[in-house]
């Protein structure tokens, strides 16, 4: 990117009514077959001009064409079972029922290739592509097969890149991997989760970006962010060594949040996605405090590094709610720009 302060989104958007309940995360489809294929590129174009005229600079999909940010993409596998259910604990937060690993993972064709294609037909701006990130996918499954969650990472990181390999070649110019995991197993991510995900970018030639978070909004989040006490510090345990990993850019969640801004050094020259706008409330951030939070950014990350964005995805939120954030992302990243040119 060559303008100043390009701002993005983490992730998710809202769908439309038509294509899935409003305010709810991961509903089913309310279309089948052919009817959701043109649904979902339905959604897309509209999710795509919603981000243009709020003036993101780098757009994506808003994830209109997957209903779950790990499990869509699971389904597309082999060697996962989603008839035969465990109940797990997600990320030592929540009971999940949740799909097994009953044999070897593979992937036989491409999972969301055909999507960028035609996202990336819409668009002249750069386009962005979240993907699940190793260590996520595993924390989201019951493993009846590999009985290692390092082993499984590491075939989950190889199907990851043999994907994030045709997502390049359909003109995505940043291949993002969520890991809110990150934020929780810090011994496994010092211990192989950063190179199992360097593993999923190996040989790619457009930027990466890893996106750690505290989570949407919902109870099981809001609850266990109410255990971290004053100050939230987990990016301190893997910053460090993410710090001089091969990722390009590191998201993270900065806005209404309890994370020292200082913790911003330990990545220093990396770029960062600052998350700037609050998805956990319906509150409208106003540009001078997503601006705020920019300016305190600055502080410990260049400002050619710097990419505003929201702390996590939004699709929880009701549209007109996410239309007005996304317009306050802009205007803040704008006034900033303004300060930097004087």
């Amino acid at each position: 990117m060559k303008k100043l302060l390009p701002t993005s989104t983490a992730g998710s958007l809202p769908k439309p009514s038509w294509l899935a309940q409003p305010e709810t995360l991961w509903s089913p489809w309310k279309l089948q077959e052919e009817e959701l294929i043109e649904g979902k590129h339905d959604a897309l174009r509209v999710s795509l001009q919603e981000q243009q005229q709020a003036g993101i600079d780098i757009v994506s999909d808003g994830e209109q064409t997957r209903q779950h940010f790990v499990t869509t993409f699971i389904e597309h596998l082999s060697g996962v079972d989603f008839e035969k259910r465990k109940t797990v604990k997600i990320r030592d937060r929540y009971d999940a029922s949740v799909p097994t690993v009953v044999g070897a993972v593979s992937r036989q064709k491409p999972v969301f290739v055909e999507d960028a294609k035609f996202l990336r037909q819409q668009t002249r701006k750069p386009i962005k592509w979240a993907l699940p990130g190793p260590m996520t996918m595993i924390d989201t499954l019951y493993d009846d097969h590999y009985k290692s969650r390092e082993k499984l990472a590491w075939e989950f990181a190889k199907i990851l890149n043999q994907e994030a390999k045709e997502l390049e070649a359909a003109g995505v110019d940043i291949i993002q991997f969520d890991e809110p995991a990150f934020n929780v197993f810090f011994d496994e991510v010092n211990d192989w989760g950063i190179a199992a995900l360097e593993r999923a970018i190996e040989g790619l030639k457009c930027e990466t970006a890893v996106h750690i978070c505290y989570g949407y909004g919902i109870k099981a989040n809001t609850d266990w962010k109410k255990t971290l006490g004053s100050e939230w510090r987990q990016y301190e345990e893997v910053f460090p060594k993410l710090q001089k990993s091969n990722i390009d850019i590191i998201s993270l969640e900065c806005h209404n949040s309890r994370v020292p801004i200082e913790l911003l050094e330990l990545i220093r020259g990396k770029k960062v996605m600052v998350g700037a706008i609050d998805v956990a409330t319906n509150t409208i951030e106003t540009p001078e405090e997503v601006a705020n939070t920019l300016r305190k950014a600055l502080e410990f990350v260049d400002a050619d590094k710097l990419y505003p964005c929201t702390n996590c995805g939004m699709a929880p939120l009701s549209r007109r709610v996410a239309r007005a954030k996304l317009n306050a992302l802009s205007a803040g990243a704008d006034i900033l720009r303004r300060e930097l040119s004087a």
